[in-house]
């Protein structure tokens, strides 16, 4: 993860995952849990070392392309 910053001073977090765009990054699990408990708790502006609240919905949108479906293969439901 990386923030980028506007002209206008708004950053907004990016997932950069050929770790080649410049200034400090920071790490998350490819986890909708972890991505919500780094939004809540502020981590990004605090790993970022950014000021303000950026707009994290690019990450948001990175990570639940991970999850599983509810009725997917690894489902913890059975089929009946």
């Amino acid at each position: 993860m990386v923030a980028v910053t506007d002209g206008n001073g708004t950053s907004s977090v990016t997932v950069d995952t050929a770790a080649s765009l410049p200034g400090r990054g920071a790490w998350l699990h490819p986890d909708q849990q972890c991505a919500q408990m780094a939004v809540r708790r502020r981590a990004f502006v605090r790993a970022l070392r950014l000021t303000g609240s950026p707009d994290t919905s690019a990450v948001i949108e990175y990570v639940e392309k991970f999850a599983e479906p509810l009725d997917g293969p690894g489902s913890r439901q059975q089929n009946r």
